[in-house]
């Protein structure tokens, strides 16, 4: 049995901890700033869980509990700008390192962790990035001559009630940092910087219609893998029309994002939180095969589930069970995954059949 911890006990953090605790392979420690976190009144008794006091910022008291429980893995699921620390004390312990960030300066700085390490240190495990590049990687093999990859995911309220037709559904800051960064993409064969927020398109799935537009940190380490190799490579979020010119007044026009630390009490006041959502997953690859210029497609829509009497949001499931299986996948085989990993690495077909990511499937 493996011995992991899971540092942030948050809808995702709980959600981890529930799944691999459940499947009798996972002793989970769970920790969390707060005495009690709310949401492990949800998780019940589980069994092989413990939950525990943990201040992310105290390296000492974390170093302790690592080596009083025999920890062999850490899987962080708090806001990106808490993770280097977390990344820097893995590999100081030798031990396997997972994160869901979407922040590009981040991840960066774990793969500069991750060198000189034995162990596998995997960020970007989430919806996006993580799952979309694995499905869009996949698809990508399947063309000797790329020309054009489109990846577009939104998790999105299942009922409308405020005028930005959105509900909090994740993580405020990572949602912001999504927003207000820049974003990696390549256009004509050239990597470029595009602005977020800009892009505006409009998409149909099932006969409705929705808006993508430029955020960032979704499109992972693609950019990498696949430069020189590509014609066109983008990643949007997508979102019911009328959100992005709502956000752009927001953040542009009233300057909200130079003053994030205003912008998350608004959104935190003002948007409701929701466990009924739709989490949507497009990706378009075209390019040669056998002489003639084809279009792939992956299209699929996420519902809430109801595991172990609680319902749980399709963003959450989305994102646990990605993480979960690529946890699992690493832990089985611990010679195939050292150094700094991408999301890439993972197969399709692996993550499908994997205990954890049959929720995708």
């Amino acid at each position: 049995m493996h011995n992991v911890l899971v540092i942030g006990a948050g809808k995702i953090g709980s959600l981890i901890s529930f799944l691999l605790a459940n499947s009798n392979h996972y002793y989970v420690h769970l920790a969390d700033i707060q005495e009690v976190a709310p949401q492990i009144r949800r998780l019940g008794q589980l069994p092989h869980f413990n939950y525990s006091q943990l201040d992310a910022n105290d390296s000492t008291r974390i170093a302790e509990f690592l080596k009083k429980n025999k920890i062999d893995a850490i899987i962080s699921s708090l806001p990106f700008y808490c993770n280097i620390p977390i990344a820097k004390i893995a590999a100081a312990h030798h031990l396997h390192y997972f994160d869901l960030t979407e922040d590009v300066e981040t991840t960066k700085a774990v793969e500069e962790v991750a060198k000189q390490a034995k162990s596998a240190f995997v960020p970007q495990c989430g919806l996006a990035p993580g799952f979309i590049s694995i499905v869009a990687n996949d698809l990508m093999r399947h063309f000797p001559k790329l020309d054009t990859v489109k990846m577009r995911v939104g998790a999105l309220p299942t009922n409308i009630s405020n005028a930005l037709q959105y509900s909090l559904t994740w993580s405020t800051d990572g949602l912001i940092n999504e927003y207000g960064n820049a974003c990696q993409a390549v256009e004509n064969g050239k990597q470029v910087t595009l602005l977020p927020l800009e892009g505006l398109e409009q998409i149909k799935i099932d006969g409705l219609t929705y808006e993508a537009f430029n955020t960032s940190g979704g499109i992972g380490s693609l950019v990498q893998t696949y430069y020189g190799k590509i014609k066109h490579l983008s990643y949007k979020t997508v979102r019911y029309p009328g959100h992005c010119a709502k956000i752009k007044f927001l953040m542009n026009d009233l300057n909200l994002n130079e003053d994030r630390d205003t912008l998350k009490r608004i959104f935190e006041h003002a948007i409701p939180k929701t466990y009924q959502d739709v989490v949507l997953v497009y990706v378009s690859v075209s390019g040669m095969q056998d002489e003639q210029f084809i279009e792939e497609n992956y299209v699929k829509k996420f519902y809430p589930k109801t595991i172990g009497g609680h319902r749980w949001s399709a963003i959450q499931l989305t994102t646990a069970s990605g993480i979960c299986a690529v946890v699992d996948l690493v832990m089985q085989n611990p010679e195939k995954y050292h150094g700094f990993i991408k999301q890439e690495q993972f197969s399709f077909d692996d993550l499908t059949k994997n205990r954890f990511g049959d929720y995708y499937a």
